[in-house]
């Protein structure tokens, strides 16, 4: 993105001089223990533990021994691992502690393989050009691990590919663009530790294959000849070799990497790092703003993300393109004061006086930013590939089509059988000694083969969110009249076709197809179920064509593992149902089903009926029959407080204000009110139904939540909810805009539109780290290397929206372009696409 918006400024005489004059490795480093508890210096950072491996996900890419370089995080998981390149799964160690010492200038951390009584301390400490890094051992390396353990670094495949590699200045070569590096079958010690059954299974039907290092020596030098990302290590006790990590799976990294040598303790490993250092680096001005423009009437803001040492100019200029293609200033105008925010400043670059339609870029500090228009359509067209794009591609259990492309074919026909109790399988799932069904474990459960969504990047069918899905396109449906028809969908030939209109709105149509797998469910079971899923970590992890992850038909345990009867076969490819009964299903299947039926009508009455009906009955059986709390988070009794609020509300307007609902609204509001942006905001749109006194604890409620709202948001330079969990927070940020536009409605003089506009252009632009809109193809530069199910393309789905922006602890605002495979900042999910139809929708409104 950087590289796009130069121009003839300083930035690019700043790199010109760089391939005339290359900086030296490491020139005058002076590297510091900061407050924050990372090394730093000018250009430079280090960071040690300052979070650690995911408890379910484990290797996110994202922890132990990480560096920035020039503004970008080169390289993570600096730490003792047992094999060369470790998949997501794989053991790591026990994180024990850390400490930064400012006093001795040093980063240290605590970590143990109890399994193998092997326990370690790794330490970072700044040397004249870069850092020296060592593993400290409390006792010599166990014999069982002799060979095996080794210290690795990873680096980031985007930047280090199709990049030099040279090795004690004697031999030298380009990594690979593509894993090409050859295996070899690496069986590990029959008494080592058992892992989870799932993760046993998934390393014997992988083959136990490790790659060959591409080279070896004592100094390697990675990316010559780049100048801001060229880095170079040099070990002291062990040989260096360098693996590719993509020939196991596509989101592996490069990996340095040098074994413990036997019997050494203190400084049984030492590299000393040198990464390349341009004097007085400073990181460009990143201007974030909306990739899809600006209605004239409507505030514009542009938000520049400013390096703390960045001498900032004092202005910044709006540019309109010409028919000619020249550039004219319309506009020049102030910065405001920058105020700093976790790594960076940020400062406002306010144009709102500019309302003529045409096509505009930002020039400030010698960049140009990309064309955006302004004009009163500009939100008119951003929500459509969302939803006959993104999510008619997840659609489950049909084939779909777009022109000369197939996007799968008919999927997971042999759906499903019923999980087997007291298992825990990847992605959460987990059952308990009660199966809530009908059926034996492994038993075929006929009728799920219809209807829902693959939930995100993967091929899952999880409930919470086809309700959610639901639950918002219906609100849409209702609110902005969607009658945008561009799909043809046949479930007699269980084919959808893009760019093919069929005379039922797109939004009708994606709702029965949800409604459909949760009428399923509770047919069999008498009940909604958590989800259905891949049986074994192969097929999880399966990239290509969801019709080809399993054969199709119903497994049977008479045949062969290569026998076919008909429509049955002897392999156990089809996906598991956990079927533990909750409330939170109840009442979530209620609340979807419950708006499903004022979409549905006029085009399926019978449906539409039968969703009602079925809502009806699960309230009804749920409040005669209360599902047991068993423990966990979906069980958690507020979350079931906020789902039976929720479905309330959604059969209190699906039955024309029947009073048990009314009563319900009445009796939960005050209890989740503390909750108010989660669910009880929600009551907006019964308020026609309630009587003075709930109306006025409504008003009341708005009130208190625009007055915490407006203290939370102002401590963001963004003024929308920031992400500062381990998952970026785009959701959240649509959620807000939807959350303030109905109360907006409602309450126009307490709430105002800016806050939804302000969501709608965070989620195109307008937010940490790049300006690149978080909706795939939709605006002027937009994430096109997503983690989606084809992102071994290392491509895009049209419409899908991606997490977005998060924290690298302590304070490392990230979201990487051009590298698709952080699923925690990059992964497509079901629900946020629907949300941002929503959201999107809701700032046209507005500006119109």
């Amino acid at each position: 993105m950087l590289t796009r918006c130069l121009f003839a400024g300083t930035q690019a005489v700043l790199l010109a001089g760089l391939l005339i004059a290359p900086p030296a490795f490491g020139a005058d480093l002076q590297m510091k223990v900061t407050d924050s508890g990372y090394l730093d210096a000018q250009g430079f950072s280090v960071i040690l533990y300052h979070s650690t491996y995911h408890p379910g996900f484990v290797d996110q890419k994202n922890t132990a021994m990480e560096m920035i370089l020039h503004g970008q995080r080169i390289a993570t998981n600096g730490d003792v691992r047992l094999m060369p390149t470790p998949e997501q799964w794989d053991l790591v160690a026990k994180f024990k502690g850390r400490k930064a010492d400012k006093a001795h200038n040093r980063l240290t951390a605590d970590l143990s393989f109890p399994s193998y009584k092997f326990d370690y301390t790794l330490e970072v400490t700044p040397e004249p050009g870069g850092v020296r890094v060592s593993v400290n051992l409390d006792r010599p390396l166990p014999p069982k691990l002799a060979g095996r353990a080794g210290f690795n670094l990873e680096f980031l495949p985007s930047i280090y590919m199709d990049k030099s590699y040279s090795v004690d200045n004697t031999s030298f070569g380009v990594i690979p663009r593509s894993p090409q590096s050859p295996m070899q079958h690496v069986v590990p010690p029959a008494d080592d530790p058992k892992k989870l059954p799932y993760q046993e299974e998934w390393d014997q039907a992988k083959g136990y294959m490790q790659p060959l290092p591409i080279t070896s020596g004592n100094n390697i030098t990675l990316a010559a000849q780049d100048p801001l990302y060229r880095v170079s290590v040099r070990s002291e006790t062990a040989p260096i070799a360098l693996y590719d990590g993509r020939n196991r799976a596509q989101n592996g990294w490069f990996v340095l990497r040098s074994l413990i040598p036997s019997g050494k303790t203190k400084g049984a490993i030492v590299w000393h790092i040198r990464p390349v250092n341009i004097p007085n680096w400073t990181r460009p001005p990143m201007v974030a703003h909306s990739q899809a423009g600006y209605a004239p009437d409507a505030a514009k803001v542009a938000v520049l993300e400013l390096d703390p040492n960045f001498d900032a100019p004092k202005t910044a200029k709006l540019m309109r393109l010409g028919d000619d293609g020249s550039y004219t200033s319309v506009f020049e105008g102030p910065i405001s004061e920058s105020k700093p925010w976790l790594r960076y400043r940020y400062a406002n670059f306010d144009f709102s006086s500019v309302e003529d339609p045409g096509l505009y870029a930002i020039e400030y500090a010698g960049q140009r930013t990309d064309l955006f228009p302004i004009a009163k359509d500009v939100y008119s067209r951003t929500w459509q590939s969302s939803l006959d794009g993104f999510l008619a591609v997840e659609m489950d259990h049909v084939s779909v089509r777009e022109g000369y492309r197939l996007w799968h074919g008919v999927s997971d026909m042999d759906d499903a059988r019923q999980a087997p109790p007291n298992i825990d399988l990847f992605d959460g799932y987990h059952m308990g000694a009660n199966l809530d069904s009908p059926y034996k474990p492994g038993e075929h459960v006929p009728g799920l083969n219809s209807g829902g969504w693959f939930d995100a990047g993967d091929y899952d069918n999880i409930s919470l969110s086809q309700y959610w899905v639901i639950e918002d396109l219906s609100t849409a449906y209702k609110e902005f009249d969607l009658k945008w028809d561009q799909l043809s969908v046949d479930y007699n030939t269980h084919e959808v076709e893009m760019h093919r209109p069929d005379g039922i709105p797109d939004v009708v149509q994606q709702v029965k197809h949800g409604v459909l797998q949760i009428l399923a469910q509770v047919k069999a079971f008498g009940h909604p179920i958590l989800g259905i899923i891949e049986p074994d970590l192969r097929k999880y992890t399966h990239l290509g064509d969801a019709a080809s992850k399993s054969d199709g038909r119903l497994y049977s345990s008479k045949l062969g593992p290569n026998e076919v009867d008909g429509n049955y076969s002897g392999r156990p490819d089809d996906r598991l149902a956990f079927t533990t009964k909750m409330p939170i299903l109840q009442y979530g299947a209620a609340a979807s089903l419950a708006a499903a039926s004022q979409t549905l009508k006029g085009w399926d009455d019978a449906l539409a009926k039968e969703c009602l009906d079925t809502a009806v009955k699960l309230w009804q059986d749920e409040h005669a029959n209360p599902t047991p709390m068993s423990g966990g988070f979906f069980n958690a009794p507020g979350m079931a407080a906020m789902g039976e609020f929720k479905a309330a509300v959604r059969l209190l307007l699906a039955t024309d204000g029947a009073e048990p609902y009314k009563a319900r609204v009445r009796k939960l509001f005050p209890t989740i009110r503390q909750q108010f942006g989660l669910e009880a905001w929600e009551a907006v749109f019964v308020l026609p139904y309630m009587d003075a006194e709930f109306n006025k604890q409504f008003a009341d409620a708005v009130k208190s939540y625009k007055t915490e709202t407006d203290v939370e948001m102002a401590k963001t330079p963004f003024g929308v909810p920031p992400s500062l969990r381990n998952w970026g927070g785009s959701n959240d940020v649509s959620d807000f805009g939807v959350r303030m536009y109905f109360l907006h409605k409602a309450f126009p003089e307490i709430i105002g539109k800016e806050y939804t506009l302000r969501a709608v252009n965070y989620m195109l632009g307008t937010h940490p780290a790049s300006s690149t809109s978080y909706v795939s193809s939709v605006g002027t530069v937009s994430k096109l290397k997503a983690y989606g199910n084809n992102r071994a393309d290392n491509t895009f789905i049209p419409g899908g929206v991606i997490p977005g922006y998060v924290i690298i602890p302590p304070d490392f605002p990230e979201c990487i372009d051009d590298f698709g495979f952080l699923w925690f900042e990059n992964e497509y999910i079901i629900n946020v696409a629907a949300k941002w139809v929503l959201a999107a929708n809701a700032a046209d409104a507005l500006v119109k």
